[in-house]
């Protein structure tokens, strides 16, 4: 019996063993899983991420362009008004 109960035993360990061994499998699969969703998410961010700079770079033009067109019509009225300034004046 002794070699009988040793061998239960030992197929008891064993079943154990395999359980520890598949709940580790399927830890470290699920651990992959969410890695590979992270990565993709981190992929999803830098791409907004680019468009975001993308779209302030170009907000950033028009901004400059809308300013110099200030500059500009500012510079006309001004002239505008200095010339009807001086129709009057005659």
């Amino acid at each position: 019996m002794t070699g009988e109960t040793t061998l239960r035993e030992t197929i008891g360990r064993l079943g154990k063993a395999i359980e520890t061994l598949e709940a580790t499998v399927a830890a470290r699969f699920e651990q992959q899983v969410d890695a590979t969703e992270i990565e993709a998410e981190v992929q999803r961010m830098n791409a907004d991420r680019a468009k975001l700079a993308q779209e302030l770079d170009n907000s950033e033009a028009r901004a400059e362009r809308l300013e110099n067109a200030n500059r500009e019509v500012s510079r006309r009225l001004v002239t505008a008004m200095e010339t009807i300034r001086a129709v009057l004046d005659r």
